[in-house]
């Protein structure tokens, strides 16, 4: 059974969909590589495992020994905001990339799985909920956008293409207005233009490139 949690941005669950919960023997949490929000992750936890009274287990999947350090020390701050007088918490690391090996040998009937819905899996990239679902007789819980929230990341090379095209844009649009200047007289009104328009194709040149700063 597949139960996703929807509620959004506080992300909190009511005490409503606590009610047809019944205890576990352990809730095995799949702590994902990627940052979440600890303090949010931790909160969903601790409510979920009090309302199944049950321990807790993390369980964390680094795909080589380089990334376990930053895995574990994710893993050590939940069990520190988790753990506590009424909430037996245990932690675990395993090497590969293949969740359902890893969850099928440490599943045991009775626990109830808790993953994230950012989660997948397999060549198609697959919810890891769905294979699990589908793989195992067991509930799975999904914990939706917990992930910490981050700036969306530029595509350099588009932004330096825009402001590149914009400059080049510039330039050749005040070299187009200077070049009907020279049809004026020489005289101090065609030295004050050209100067005026030199400095406003720097400014404007330095205005453009400022939004992509």
């Amino acid at each position: 059974m597949n139960k996703l949690d929807v509620s959004p941005p506080a992300l909190t669950m009511s005490s409503a969909s606590f009610s047809n919960l019944q205890p576990a023997r352990r809730l095995m949490v799949l702590v994902p590589a990627s940052e979440v929000d600890s303090a949010l992750t931790a909160r969903k936890i601790w409510e979920l495992a009090n309302a199944l009274e049950s321990r807790v287990q993390l369980l964390g999947l680094s795909k080589d020994a380089a990334h376990e350090p930053g895995l574990r020390r994710q893993i050590v701050t939940l069990s520190a905001m988790v753990g506590g007088d009424t909430i037996s918490i245990e932690s675990k690391i395993e090497i590969g990339n293949d969740w359902l090996s890893v969850v099928k040998s440490e599943w045991r009937e009775g626990d109830v799985i808790v993953c994230f819905a950012e989660q997948r899996t397999g060549l198609a990239r697959r919810p890891l909920s769905q294979i699990l679902e589908s793989n195992l007789n067991a509930t799975v819980y999904v914990l939706a956008s917990l992930h910490q929230q981050e700036e969306r990341p530029r595509s350099s090379w588009l932004f330096n293409a825009m402001a590149w095209a914009g400059s080049i844009g510039i330039i050749l649009g005040f070299f187009w207005l200077q070049s009907k200047l020279i049809q004026f007289p020489k005289d101090w009104a065609y030295s004050a233009l050209l100067y005026i328009s030199l400095f406003a194709e720097a400014g404007s040149i330095w205005a453009w490139n400022s939004l992509f700063g």
